[in-house]
């Protein structure tokens, strides 16, 4: 998975050097194939008038003389440029790719795969020996680092006007209708069909709660509310008030949990079908039930959805989780107040950023609650 996005980002950065290149005819992407010593043999411009005729025919090519004669084409293996020889956008003469300079982003992305592809091999090799070596003072480091959440979207606390949480066991029903990620939507849907949540679902859906500024007594409330309709409350203060207890640092080591970001939830445990209600929908639904999903709650239109369920089905999960938000909230990036940042990275930071979207929308005033609601950093956030 890593090294996939880390291509895939390679390549849009290297895509956007092109295009500005193009556009106002500077040198950048020369001189970044100079800088990385890229060792790429030009075509001279004798061998290019002798092959213009069929340089010109491939499809997409320069389309007219004038821009023929400004583009650089370069001579490289053909098995270096096979994904512009399945597409039939390069000329291929005894063994050789002609390649534009436009098009030669695809070679160099597919040099750079290699090249990280070794790296991490390498350090895969290392890492144990490593990790051994400075176990006392940076192996535990090390060994959480897959864990880690570094980026922005850190939990919020969704405030009221008076300065008081606004997410309580009374507004929550409202607000997961109105500015809950498909994961946590989820979570509330099955804990009101089935007035209970397995273990993970608690966890995930629970810290997401906390991390929202929840308190542990509204916390508590709205489980045992859910909870004690399928049996006494005896029951439920004996099975299930310790544990939100512990998610508050209230109980055992009273540590202060932090909500789930959305690569821990992607691939954490994936849930059983029909008994348990955690994951990322978009990881854990086939495409028909997530297609059924987003129709039956109305995301979007048909060309919508079908663009969440292509980032679906090419493993681009976080990129349908902002695709939903983009398409529940439009114009959500020219809305004063709404922070974008973490929306697609993290369950809290898209309930953040909804409900401040529907703040702005209804001019101040509250949204999914009585009260007025804000987006305010919590104070004393919990450390990731």
């Amino acid at each position: 998975w890593f090294l996939a996005q880390e291509c895939r980002l390679f390549r849009h950065r290297l895509e956007g050097l092109s295009s500005r290149s193009s556009s106002t005819n500077n040198n950048g992407l020369r001189e970044f194939l100079a800088n990385n010593d890229f060792d790429l043999d030009p075509v001279s411009r004798e061998e290019k008038e002798r092959l213009s005729d069929k340089l010109q025919k491939v499809p997409g090519g320069p389309m007219s003389p004038g821009e023929f004669i400004n583009t650089q084409y370069y001579r490289v293996p053909f098995v270096q440029a096979l994904e512009l020889v399945s597409r039939r956008e390069c000329y291929v003469e005894k063994g050789q790719a002609y390649v534009p300079l436009a098009r030669i982003v695809s070679i160099v992305a597919a040099k750079f795969r290699v090249a990280l592809s070794k790296s991490l091999a390498l350090a895969a090799g290392v890492f144990g020996q490593v990790a051994h070596d400075e176990a006392s003072r940076i192996g535990p480091l090390l060994k959480s680092m897959n864990s880690q959440y570094t980026g922005p979207g850190a939990p919020n606390a969704v405030m009221g006007a008076d300065g008081e949480n606004a997410l309580t066991a009374a507004t929550v029903d409202a607000l997961a209708d109105q500015s809950m990620p498909l994961c946590m939507q989820q979570l509330y849907q099955g804990l009101k069909r089935d007035h209970k949540l397995k273990h993970q679902g608690r966890l995930q859906f629970g810290l997401f709660l906390k991390g929202a500024g929840m308190s542990l007594e509204e916390h508590t409330l709205f489980f045992q509310r859910e909870f004690t309709r399928i049996m006494t409350s005896e029951q439920f203060n004996k099975s299930y008030s310790y544990s939100i207890r512990h998610m508050h640092g209230k109980e055992g080591k009273r540590a202060s949990y932090t909500p789930y970001n959305c690569m821990k939830i992607i691939f954490g445990n994936p849930p059983q079908s029909g008994v348990e209600h955690h994951g990322c929908p978009y990881k854990h639904y086939d495409d028909q039930n997530l297609d059924a999903l987003l129709t039956k709650l109305k995301i979007g239109t048909v060309a919508d959805r079908d663009v969440i369920l292509s980032h679906k089905k090419d493993g681009n999960f976080q990129l349908a989780c902002a695709k939903h938000f983009e398409v529940s909230h439009p114009s959500a990036a020219n809305v004063d107040g709404v922070n974008l940042e973490g929306v697609g990275n993290h369950p809290n930071a898209w309930f953040s950023a909804s409900v401040s979207y529907h703040n702005a929308k209804n001019g101040g005033g509250g949204g999914a609650s009585s009260s007025n609601v804000e987006i305010v950093k919590q104070e004393g956030a919990m450390a990731m």
